[in-house]
């Protein structure tokens, strides 16, 4: 009988080991900052090779939306529910403010493991940090190694008042002098060929520093651009560039380590470009921390050899953030929640069928008093949308020369017949304007409030000048 009971157990292990390598290794990479016109598919002046051809040869998203800045975005992506429903609707997580996504939610890395994933993270959290159980390590990955807050220098790793650099729970040190894009790629081809790709599946999350502020590139990224002559431009294109070797590098890796018949790949920024620090969202309207197309409708692409049945063409069916979360766990064979906001979009995206969604929230923000929604074709914004509401040329030296004034009454938009938001068409179609409204107002009646906490100012204490946990 035990010898009997033995076999069954050495079976069903088999069966499970078989059934966990069959589910797909996910690599799902975020870059911060990356604005429309900042990707060789829609700028062919961007150096972008690697990202351009897998663009090319997948899937590339022309209608796929993130928040308007950074912590809001990661947060929908790995919770599957928008900011409004977290408390991270208004603006970013500051370093020293205890505002976090709340540990409530199981986040996707969370799932998987349940499923049987390694997980892995490289890059930006940027979803708290004041206690330990808001980092990465104790939210659902195996391997982190990164940086806390929302901006660093991208060699010595100081954020404003103290370094922020970890490996796992660790403080940690990378080569003096070596450019994070680097560190970060040899993290992950680290990560690539030591793990097994036919014993367990994989899911990494690599989130950039590229190419977010300050603008730091070794000199030989920018010097491939003397063509470009506004300085912060060609600098932010350098950072493109080294940020497309490391893909090409990575991508690489994991065509040579065993990981390519069944590899899914996910590009996307996590919001529009910051037209100040060298980013660029043409001919899109606005720029980052706007709800204007150029803060939120962000550059994308899946690509896979084997998963999806139609690819090299451009999809304009709608996407969100939140969409993200169930679409990865449907593609690795698990079950979606059906109450999160977040649907899957993974039929759409295997077999270039029609999206699962008609409308999102851009965001509903009740510190700012403003929100927008998309509902088919409609978008109508409530309150300021934000003060770049400009559409800035490519350069951007200086502005388009059609400047307008920010309203602050409702306006509506037919994004089928006018993306680039010139023509407010709200007086012509008050009832749609109404229509629009009521649906904000039903997500408002869901809304978390938005987290505002002050700044701590003992955050740092007792920490050598190191960003660590345990101040909330």
């Amino acid at each position: 009988m035990k010898e009997i009971l033995g076999i069954c157990v050495i079976l069903l292990a088999l069966v499970l080991c078989i059934h966990a390598a069959s589910r797909p290794h996910i690599v799902f990479v975020v870059s911060d900052d990356l604005g429309w016109n900042d990707v060789g598919w829609h700028n062919q002046h961007i150096g972008s090779y690697y990202l351009s051809k897998f663009a090319h040869e997948g899937v590339i998203l022309d209608n796929s939306y993130m928040q308007p800045v950074c912590s809001p975005s990661r947060g929908s992506v790995l919770s599957g529910y928008y900011p409004f429903h977290t408390g991270l609707q208004h603006g970013i997580i500051m370093d020293s403010q205890p505002k976090f996504l709340p540990s409530n939610f199981t986040l996707l890395p969370e799932k998987l493991q349940e499923l049987g994933y390694a997980t892995h993270m490289v890059g930006k959290w940027h979803l708290g940090f004041c206690n330990w159980k808001y980092t990465p390590n104790h939210r659902g990955f195996d391997s982190f190694m990164g940086y806390y807050s929302g901006a660093e220098d991208y060699y010595t790793h100081q954020a404003g008042r103290a370094y922020d650099f970890r490996l796992n729970d660790e403080i940690h040190h990378p080569p003096t002098g070596e450019y994070s894009t680097e560190t970060y790629t040899k993290r992950v081809m680290d990560i690539i060929h030591h793990h097994d790709p036919q014993h367990q599946p994989l899911f990494l999350y690599v989130a950039y520093q590229s190419v977010h502020s300050p603008l730091q590139v070794p000199q030989h990224y920018s010097d491939l651009h003397p063509h470009i002559p506004n300085e912060n431009r060609r600098t932010f294109t350098g950072m493109v560039n080294a940020m497309d070797e490391s893909f090409g590098n990575i991508t690489n890796a994991l065509k040579t380590g065993g990981y390519w018949d069944n590899l899914l790949i996910i590009f996307t920024s996590d919001n529009g470009g910051s037209v100040t620090d060298g980013g660029n969202n043409w001919p899109l309207r606005g720029n980052k921390g706007t709800l204007w197309e150029g803060g939120t409708r962000v550059p994308g692409f899946v690509y896979s050899p084997s998963l999806l049945s139609k690819t090299g063409y451009t999809i304009s069916e709608m996407i969100h953030a939140v969409d993200w979360f169930p679409t990865m766990l449907k593609a690795a064979g698990g079950i979606t929640d059906p109450h999160m906001d977040g649907v899957s979009q993974w039929e759409m995206l295997q077999n270039g069928t029609s999206s699962a969604r008609t409308e999102f929230v851009y965001n509903i923000d009740d510190i700012k008093g403003n929100a927008a929604i998309r509902v088919g074709d409609y978008k109508l914004i409530t309150g300021d949308a934000g003060r770049k509401d400009d559409w800035y040329t490519p350069n951007h030296a200086h502005l388009h020369h059609h400047s307008t004034t920010t309203s602050t009454s409702p306006q509506l938009f037919n994004l089928r017949n006018d993306p680039t938001e010139h023509h407010d068409i709200s007086s012509q179609h008050p009832n749609i304007v109404s229509n629009l409204q009521d649906k904000l107002a039903n997500y408002r009646k869901t809304q978390m409030s938005a987290q505002n906490p002050d700044q701590v100012q003992h955050a740092l204490q007792d920490y050598n000048g190191v960003w660590t946990p345990g101040w909330c």
